[in-house]
C-alpha cells in the first residue's frame, strides 16, 4: 500500500479507536460533559473528545514532518491551544483570556515562519498584494513582515472562532473540516500547488476528523468541545498558509461558519452588545434553523453540501471565479439568513 494512503488510514484508526476506549474510561474518569448547564436532560457524554483528535495528530506529524523552527512553532501553538481549551472545557476560561492566547498562538505560527506574504489581487498590475513591504526587526525571531503579520494572526483567528462557534450541533465541525481537510488535500497534490507533503498532512487530519465523525454525528455519543474546534480551525488555517496562501479556496469551504461568524457580529454590534459574548437568543444559524424545527442531521446536511460544492468549485476557478463564487455563497447565507428569522 502506497505510504501516502497507509499513514491517513493509520492516523484514522489510532483517532477511532481512542474514541472507542472513551466510550468506557471518559465515563470511569468521570470527564464528561454537563448537560445541566443548559438544561438539558440526557445522560452526561464523554467531553472534550477533541483532545483525542490532538493526541492523534500530534504524535504522527512529529514522526513525518521534519524538524524545522516551523514545525516546533506549530507543535507548540497546538500545545497551548489544546491546554486552554480544555481548561476552559472543564472549568471555563474568560472570554478575554482565551482571545488573548488565541493571538499569541497565532502570534508563535507566523513568528516561526508560517505566513502569509501575498494575497492574490486582480485589480493590480502584477495581480499580486505584497505583505511583506514593511518589516519589523526582532532579536528573538529576526525581521518580522508587519503586514504580513496582521493578516496571518486574523486569518488564524478567524478560522479558530468560526469552527468553534459553528459547533453548535455535535458533527457539524467534524463534518466541515473532513471537507475542508479533503480539499485542501487535493489541491495540494494538484500541479497548481505541487506540494505532496503538505497533502499527506491534509490527509492525516481528514482521517482524524473522519474518525470523530463517526462517534459525534447525530445521534451523538460523544462532544469535541472547543478543544477539538479550536483544533481543527486552527489547523484548517494553517494549511491554507501552506498551501500558498489559498485563502479564497479556504474561504469557499469554510464560507458557512465564516459568513455566519460575520452576520452574528454584526447583530451583536448593532444591539451594542460585545460580539465575544454570546447572548441568550440563539443567533447562529444553525440555532435558528433549529428553531425552524430543522433536524440537526439536516442542518449537518445543508452546510456539508455547502461546503462541498463550493470548495470543489475553487479547485477548478481562477481568481475572478473564486470572487463570483463568494459573491453567490454569500447571497446563500443572506437567504438563508432571512428565512432562519423567527
Amino acid at each position: 500500500m502506497n505510504m501516502s494512503l497507509t499513514i491517513p488510514l493509520l492516523a484514522f484508526g489510532i483517532c477511532a479507536l481512542l474514541h472507542w476506549v472513551a466510550l468506557k474510561d471518559f465515563v470511569k474518569l468521570g470527564i464528561l460533559d454537563f448537560p445541566e448547564r443548559y438544561g438539558l436532560k440526557r445522560d452526561r457524554l464523554p467531553y472534550p473528545t477533541g483532545i483525542l483528535s490532538i493526541l492523534t495528530f500530534v504524535s504522527i506529524y512529529t514522526f513525518i514532518a521534519p524538524w524545522t523552527a516551523q514545525t516546533a512553532g506549530i507543535l507548540s501553538a497546538i500545545f497551548l491551544l489544546a491546554l486552554v481549551s480544555f481548561i476552559d472545557d472543564r472549568r471555563t476560561v474568560p472570554p478575554k483570556l482565551r482571545l488573548l492566547v488565541q493571538a499569541f498562538v497565532a502570534f508563535i505560527i507566523f513568528a516561526t515562519g508560517s505566513r502569509i506574504y501575498t494575497l492574490t489581487n486582480p485589480l493590480l498590475a502584477d495581480g499580486l498584494l505584497n505583505l511583506d513591504t514593511i518589516d519589523i526587526p526582532t532579536t528573538l525571531f529576526g525581521p518580522l513582515p508587519l503586514w504580513s503579520g496582521v493578516f496571518t494572526i486574523f486569518w488564524l483567528m478567524l478560522c479558530m472562532n468560526a469552527l468553534n462557534w459553528f459547533d453548535g450541533i455535535p458533527g457539524q465541525v467534524s463534518t466541515l473540516s473532513t471537507i475542508g481537510f479533503l480539499v485542501i488535500g487535493i489541491l495540494s497534490i494538484s500541479d497548481r500547488v505541487n506540494q505532496p507533503e503538505l497533502a499527506l498532512i491534509a490527509f492525516v487530519l481528514a482521517g482524524i476528523c473522519f474518525a470523530g465523525f463517526l462517534f459525534d454525528f447525530p445521534p451523538n455519543r460523544v462532544l469535541m468541545g472547543d478543544t477539538g474546534a479550536m483544533f481543527f480551525g486552527l489547523m484548517l488555517g494553517v494549511l491554507t498558509i501552506y498551501a500558498g496562501g489559498k485563502v479564497a479556496t479556504a474561504f469557499l469551504v469554510l464560507g458557512v461558519p465564516l459568513i455566519d461568524v460575520l452576520f452574528v457580529v454584526i447583530r451583536r454590534l448593532a444591539k451594542g452588545t460585545s460580539p465575544l459574548k454570546g447572548n441568550d437568543t440563539n443567533e447562529h444559524l444553525h440555532h435558528r434553523l433549529l428553531a425552524k424545527q430543522w433536524s440537526e442531521r439536516k442542518i449537518i446536511l445543508l452546510t456539508a453540501t455547502l461546503g462541498t460544492l463550493f470548495g470543489i468549485t475553487a479547485l477548478f476557478l481562477t481568481t475572478n471565479g473564486k470572487i463570483g463564487a463568494a459573491i453567490a455563497l454569500f447571497v446563500v447565507m443572506l437567504g438563508l439568513s432571512r428565512y432562519s428569522r423567527t
